[in-house]
């Protein structure tokens, strides 16, 4: 009976502690909607700029204004030539979608505000005043530096990419003009059947030209986007042998073959460096673990034999 007597107890209990609850999620629930309603009314009743203005996404009412903020700070504390500078890095970088001088300068100044106050705190939350300085100071810099590397990373990959890709460009060329097409048909070809930054500048060479601009402008625009040598020696090439009349075919056939010779250079410039390049982690790395795997266990009997005398 007095088993009974505690179950029955132990259940109330658990029956109480439910209804309490679930009246406190219900009640909670009834607040949210009240509140979603009031909000809804607030914006139906509210004048008629401000409901226009709450109905704008919120990239417009926040994002944007915030990093036209940033870049109009950015342009404040940038030298008058920076914008040139900018604009030269991202024609190298390949103009990446969305990019520009003023989402760079608005990046610098998000950089360098995160990473000074994130570097500040926290080390300040462990009390350390001196490494706070220390990392604000130095994280700020870097965060206002870090869109230069990307874009320098970027240019980077896209003139390595050009290089490795300009041989084999130049190739199909030659076998398009001795075919019978012209240079601009052959270009098109070029341009249609191969991918990468190289195949996006010769479009961009054709397109230009269709809208009147002359074969040479159009080649010494694409020679000024561009840092790789081989392409600006191509370009120099062709546009001298269309002001002085040379055939184009002869041209092609000697720069493809002068292409195919530097590649090997590289190839073999690059298989030489190999054993310098090597030589630090076989010093630091390797040759430590082989004296480990090869002397360890004649260290360990030699130290079990001394131990017991």
């Amino acid at each position: 009976m007095q088993n009974w007597v505690l179950y029955a107890g132990l259940l109330a209990v658990f029956l109480g502690i439910v209804g309490v609850v679930s009246t406190m999620f219900v009640g909670t629930e009834r607040a949210g909607v009240v509140r979603s309603l009031a909000a809804v009314e607030a914006i139906r009743v509210a004048p008629d700029p401000m409901r226009r203005e709450l109905e704008k996404p919120f990239n417009e009412r926040v994002t944007g204004p915030f990093f036209s903020r940033l870049t109009e700070l950015g342009r404040r504390f940038t030298p008058e030539d920076q914008a040139a500078r900018l604009r030269r890095k991202l024609d190298l970088a390949g103009n990446p979608a969305g990019w520009d001088t003023d989402r760079v300068l608005a990046l610098k100044m998000l950089g360098l505000l995160v990473g000074g106050v994130a570097g500040f705190l926290v080390p300040l939350m462990f009390g350390n005043v001196l490494w706070a300085l220390t990392f604000g100071v130095g994280l700020g810099v870097l965060g206002l530096f870090a869109p230069h590397l990307f874009l320098y990373q970027k240019a980077y990959d896209r003139s390595a990419r050009v290089t490795r890709e300009l041989p084999d460009a130049l190739d199909l060329l030659v076998i398009s003009v001795e075919s019978g097409l012209g240079f601009d048909a052959a270009l098109s070809q070029v341009a249609r059947n191969t991918e990468g930054p190289l195949a996006e500048e010769f479009f961009r060479v054709l397109q230009e030209m269709q809208l009147g601009t002359g074969r040479a402008e159009a080649m010494r625009a694409l020679a000024d986007r561009t840092d790789v040598t081989d392409l600006r020696g191509f370009i120099t090439s062709m546009v001298q042998a269309d002001a002085f009349g040379i055939p184009i075919a002869n041209v092609l056939r000697i720069q493809a073959r002068e292409m195919r010779i530097r590649r090997s250079q590289r190839a073999e410039e690059t298989a030489q460096k190999v054993p310098v390049k090597i030589l630090f982690p076989l010093i630091f790395c390797i040759m430590p673990t082989l004296f480990i795997v090869i002397m360890g266990p004649a260290a360990i009997q030699i130290v079990s034999s001394f131990s017991g005398f």
